[in-house]
């Protein structure tokens, strides 16, 4: 019986393959090498969970696995092992329970973001940004991600002497920037540890405060707020709660910048492998999720997608970390490197067949007086079109 199984999952999977030009056993870098028979059945009994596992333990290889996951999802490939047993069991905790509430709150800092400060430090730029560059005009990492700081503080119009909160500040790097050149003073939080500690470092000096903190902790009024790569981790749930949250928190007349990557259809739980390898708990909102959570309480002013600049960001994160794993594989081992490989490789080649987004979206409690000016140009002021 398992020997059937095992030769239908072959058949039915290098057929779906060879339709995406992808061989088996082929000779092109994004062709999938077979190291273990077993593969073809345990993604069939267990879809994307079993795929990322089964390269995890080296049951199959593939050079050039950002191609690979382009070509299978520019052919929707993935909806070949749409309901196994793991997808079930996400999607049944997903609606029964809320996997984002307090209590679970910091699960995501303490297993992804606390990874390691020397991980993060030889994959990022050198402001340590985790989260999509901004590519318009610029040639290399550090100048992508000093733009889209750049822009995220045009947008919301920031003048010396106000107040700044970003909610999800990572290691600090766009209150820091925001000080510097914006003239500001800022509250930078976040769930992570190894993330505050950093981010206090770098911002020493700084009329900044760094608070370890959920956001459903947060107090006090403030010119401008930020969130950019922190909504991920919100969860649908929870939308409406946070949207509430900054509007209490925001004046009158400020104004509030939500980065997030997001879903091109509305979803109530995450990818298997990212939740359990990745991203515990994560979720990708969807515009429809967003326009409940945003109804009355804010007036949409700008909404800009730069999805488009993702896949250039996590190639060259990832060249980062593959040329500095020298430095890394000795604390980390090789489960991990495979794992952190799939986990950039995949999501580049997700981005780069337009499966996900990532929106700047710009929201205003009443609505500017007379208008909001959208900006898209990174090296000047004036508006771009």
């Amino acid at each position: 019986m398992l020997a059937m199984v095992e030769n239908f999952a072959e058949k039915y999977f290098t057929v779906r393959l060879a339709a995406a030009d992808i061989e088996v056993d082929g000779n092109r870098p994004w062709d999938l090498q077979v190291k273990d028979p077993r593969l073809f059945s345990r993604i069939l009994l267990s879809g994307s969970l079993g795929l990322g596992e089964s390269y995890m333990d080296e049951w199959w290889e593939c050079k050039a696995l950002d191609v690979f996951f382009y070509k299978l999802l520019c052919h929707r490939l993935e909806k070949s092992v749409r309901f196994t047993s793991t997808v079930l069991s996400t999607a049944l905790k997903s609606i029964a329970l809320n996997r984002q509430n307090r209590r679970k709150a910091h699960e995501v800092g303490e297993k992804h973001y606390d990874a390691g400060n020397d991980l993060f430090e030889v994959m990022l730029d050198k402001r340590m940004v985790y989260s999509c560059g901004y590519w318009e005009n610029c040639s290399n990492l550090n100048q992508a991600q000093e733009a889209k700081l750049d822009i995220i503080c045009r947008k919301l119009n920031l003048e010396p002497g106000m107040r700044l909160l970003d909610i999800g500040c990572g290691w600090g790097s766009l209150v820091e920037y925001a000080a510097r050149h914006y003239g500001v003073s800022a509250v930078g939080v976040t769930i992570s540890k190894n993330q505050a500690e950093l981010a206090k470092m770098r911002c020493s000096g700084l009329p900044v405060d760094i608070v370890l903190a959920d956001y459903r902790e947060l107090e006090g009024v403030y010119d401008a707020v930020a969130s950019v790569g922190m909504f991920e981790h919100v969860g649908y749930k929870n939308y409406r709660k946070f949207m509430k949250i900054v509007r209490r928190c925001l004046k009158e007349d400020g104004l509030f910048l939500l980065h997030t990557i997001a879903s091109n259809t509305t979803k109530y739980h995450c990818d298997p492998w990212f939740d359990k390898y990745i991203f515990p708990n994560g979720m990708l909102p969807s515009i429809k999720q967003l326009g409940d959570a945003i109804e009355k309480l804010f007036v949409m002013e700008d909404w800009q997608n730069i999805g488009a600049h993702y896949d250039n960001t996590l190639m060259v994160w990832y060249d980062n970390f593959e040329q500095n794993w020298y430095r890394l594989k000795e604390r980390y081992g090789t489960r991990f490197y495979r794992m952190w490989r799939y986990y950039l490789l995949c999501v580049a080649g997700t981005f780069r067949a337009r499966q996900m987004q990532v929106w700047q979206i710009v929201l205003s409690p009443r609505g500017l007086i007379g208008g909001y000016r959208s900006l898209r140009c990174n090296k000047c002021s004036e508006m771009c079109n």
